[in-house]
């Protein structure tokens, strides 16, 4: 046992409870504990490791620390705070959580979590798939040559990188041009159409941030300001995340967190898509699914909606989706918004080697889009996307997971051929 551990054990050391208290500006509340199970009767990973929000909470306060900072369930609990929306003492459960990963030595953490952040920290585009600077600017500037000469109407489309003075600063997902660049066009297409003065930069581009994920500070820390430094060296006034829920909380939550200066604004794509809209930039209705009536649900990222922006954004998301889709086309989950359920693909499970307690978590998830009866959800949060597609096909579900602005595109008859991966037979052609 490393002398981390030890220093962890009552009597040899400072206790775990009394670290995570002295961490914790608020203590976490951990004393406040009515132990009245509503932690542990909405939570998806009830039950996984035999444990639940509140048999870990007391765990940590009887003072089992062995225990404590080593069950796996700190890595299936995907730190989503519907623990702390739904208590009434508003206990920090997921801080206790996050402290419990960073008591693992750092090697015993799961690989797929610890080469993700690893990858990251290595190059200088702060991705975690390893895509280099130099095949970034090449995919790029391929798809982008391909949509110019195959696309009417895109022939002037730009996607510029290291453009100094760009009004707005945009991340990537490296999913896109690593796995699938294609996916990248859509949201060019809005860009272009709205008329933003943006760029990419050729160094930290990378969006998503798994050092979080890891419980490692002192990496989170520094992606977060390779990216930050970057857009203030370009001197954008806005910076924009895209349509994922960790990318978006990551940066938001680390320029509080480590206090790192910077001059732009966060903005989620969510919101410039509801400001378009609401401006006529983005020329956006549902006469396209008037006679189709094709049915959507909507996923509300925990990272976005319940950890940061909260019901602002939840506004937005539904505001755009409504726009696009037909309000007669569109159904809630229940519950939805601030006390939806994670998905289950947050907090790094997708790359923890925990797959099937993923997916028994994600049943909650399955169970509510399949009871909306729609054949589609909006999923704006890339692990969302990939775990609900995943659930669709565990369970048998068959529905399918879309991006917003592949929605947008589609409404607006400019969705190229290629750009409909995640779109089913019933509207493959629609706008050809």
């Amino acid at each position: 046992m490393s002398e981390q551990r030890l220093q962890l054990k009552p009597g040899r050391g400072e206790s775990f409870r009394d670290r995570v208290m002295k961490l914790l500006p608020d203590g976490g509340n951990l004393n406040a504990c009515l132990t009245c199970g509503t932690c542990a009767a909405g939570c998806p990973a009830t039950g996984l490791e035999g444990l639940d929000p509140r048999k870990f909470l007391r765990m940590a306060f009887l003072g089992m620390d062995e225990e404590v900072t080593t069950t796996p369930w700190v890595w299936m609990c995907t730190m989503c705070k519907r623990c702390v929306h739904a208590c009434p003492m508003n206990i920090n459960i997921p801080a206790l959580v996050y402290q419990a990963r960073a008591a693992w030595p750092r090697e015993k953490r799961p690989k797929g979590i610890l080469r993700s952040c690893d990858m990251a920290m290595s190059n200088s585009s702060g991705c975690a798939t390893g895509i280099t600077t130099e095949d970034f600017i090449f995919v790029v500037e391929d798809v982008l040559a391909e949509v110019r000469e195959s696309q009417p109407g895109f022939e002037n489309l730009q996607a510029p990188i290291d453009k100094q003075g760009a009004t707005y600063f945009l991340n990537q997902n490296s999913r896109e041009p690593t796995n699938e660049p294609e996916e990248m066009v859509p949201l060019w297409k809005i860009l272009h159409l709205v008329g933003a003065d943006w760029t990419y930069s050729s160094c930290g581009w990378g969006g998503e941030n798994y050092c979080m994920f890891l419980a490692d500070d002192e990496s989170w820390e520094k992606v977060t300001r390779q990216t930050t430094a970057q857009a203030d060296n370009l001197g954008c006034k806005y910076y924009i995340s895209t349509e994922c829920g960790h990318v978006t909380y990551s940066l938001w939550e680390g320029l509080q967190r480590f206090k790192i200066p910077h001059k732009f604004e966060l903005v989620p794509i969510v919101m410039l898509y509801a400001q378009w809209l609401r401006e006529g930039k983005l020329k956006v209705n549902s006469d396209w699914n008037k006679d189709l009536k094709v049915k959507f649900t909507l996923q509300d990222p925990c990272n976005i909606v319940r950890k940061s922006y909260g019901e602002v954004w939840a506004d937005a998301l539904r505001f755009v989706s409504k726009t696009v889709v037909g309000e007669e086309n569109f159904i809630e989950m229940f519950p939805n918004r601030l006390n939806n359920f994670c998905c289950g693909g947050g907090g790094g499970a997708l790359q923890a080697p925990y797959k099937e307690e993923r997916l028994a978590y994600g049943r909650f998830k399955n169970d509510q889009i399949v009871a909306t009866g729609a054949p589609y959800v909006i999923t704006p949060c890339h692990n969302c996307h990939a775990q609900i597609e995943e659930l669709g096909i565990h369970y048998g579900a068959h529905y399918r997971t879309v991006h917003l602005w592949t929605l947008i595109c589609l409404s607006l008859g400019i969705l190229g051929e290629n750009e409909r991966v995640y779109l089913g037979p019933d509207l493959a052609e629609v706008g050809l």
